[in-house]
This record gives structure tokens, C-alpha cells and sequence, in this order.
């Protein structure tokens, strides 16, 4: 069966995106550079790990991940991506409210579980054949998927910044055992 990785950047303090999320700002409060300079700044040093985190087969989203449309889908929002998104797979995004598929270039669809966490599952599983899932974030989705137990690999981006507030990840997961599998320090963050 695909494996299942866990993929996200984070503050020191655990923070992985801010509150009042807007189109202007897709992390909220915190400011985009506090998690992911190391991709824009020094994306050479840090490739192996950039190409893993969209090496998936499908990947899992919540709805704040993939924009700041909050209710009902009142207007055509295609993601923060642009016409090509990097993902080149399906992608499953949690949401309450139905909306129909999104086609973007590259081979990258946007499909709308309503149904919950196991359904995306169940669905990125068939899409992914023998490659692996990724549960792409935000926090809120990753903390719902590592509290089932359904994460069998954890692969964070610690960058050196202490945010102060917003969506921690981890926050009301409860005690995890983990195994620490590798680590690599570049300039701008910790591949854990």
C-alpha cells in the first residue's frame, strides 16, 4: 500500500500558517518568508527536498490550503498556484461544500471531498497507484490526519523563526511516538 507523508513547513514554535487568511495574504499573519524562504532564497541547496514534497502520486489539502473562500463556492477560485500548479497530480481537497473538479495545466485536478478525511483517503489511494500520498496541509488537516493515525511519515521544513501565534501543527493531536528516520540542516531550514 502507498505510503502516506506528512509534508509542511514550520516555525520553531510549531506554527505552520497564521489566522485571517486573505488572497493577499495566503498565511495569514505570518509572513510567507517566515516559512518558506529556503524554497525561494536558496532553492538549489534544498532541491532533493522540494522535489520529494511533490513527488506524490496524489496529495491530500484542506480547504484553507488551497484558498481563502470561505462558505460556499461563490466564485471561481482555482487555487493560489496559478494555471499551473506544481502538484501534476490529482489533489483532494477537504471542503464542506460540494464543488465540481478543476483541470489545470500540467496534469494537476483539483477534486472536493465532502465527505471527510478517510473518503480523501480512500480516493488519493486509488489515484496514487504504488506511489506515495502526500497530506500537503494546512495544519488543521494535517493535525486531523496524524490524530487517526493515518500518517505513517512525518518530513517537516524547520525554519529558524519564532512566529509567536496561529495554526500550530500538532496542536490537539496527542502523544505520538515517533522515530526520527533523517535530518539535514541547509542555511535557511531543518529537514526533519
Amino acid at each position: 500500500m502507498s505510503p502516506v507523508v506528512a509534508t509542511m513547513s514550520i516555525s520553531l514554535d510549531g506554527i505552520g500558517a497564521g489566522v485571517n487568511q486573505t488572497e493577499e495574504r495566503p498565511f495569514g499573519e505570518v509572513p510567507e518568508n517566515a516559512l518558506h524562504r529556503w524554497m525561494f532564497e536558496t532553492p538549489d541547496e534544498n532541491r532533493a527536498e522540494m522535489e520529494a514534497i511533490v513527488a506524490a502520486g496524489a496529495f491530500i489539502m484542506g480547504r484553507n490550503m488551497f484558498g481563502p473562500v470561505r462558505g460556499e463556492w461563490d466564485r471561481d477560485w482555482r487555487g493560489w498556484w496559478g494555471p499551473n500548479p506544481p502538484y501534476h497530480r490529482p489533489v483532494f481537497v477537504l471542503t464542506h461544500y460540494p464543488r465540481a473538479s478543476i483541470e489545470m495545466d500540467g496534469g494537476t485536478t483539483f477534486h472536493f471531498v465532502t465527505d471527510g478525511i478517510h473518503a480523501a483517503l480512500d480516493r488519493a489511494r486509488d489515484a496514487a497507484g504504488e506511489l506515495p500520498i502526500h497530506v500537503a496541509g494546512g495544519p488543521s488537516t494535517t493535525n486531523a490526519y496524524l490524530a487517526a493515525g493515518l500518517i505513517d511519515e512525518l518530513a517537516l521544513q524547520i525554519s529558524p523563526s519564532v512566529v509567536g501565534g496561529g495554526l500550530r501543527l500538532l496542536e490537539g493531536v496527542g502523544p505520538l511516538e515517533l522515530e526520527q528516520i533523517s535530518g539535514r540542516s541547509t542555511s535557511l531550514v531543518t529537514h526533519v
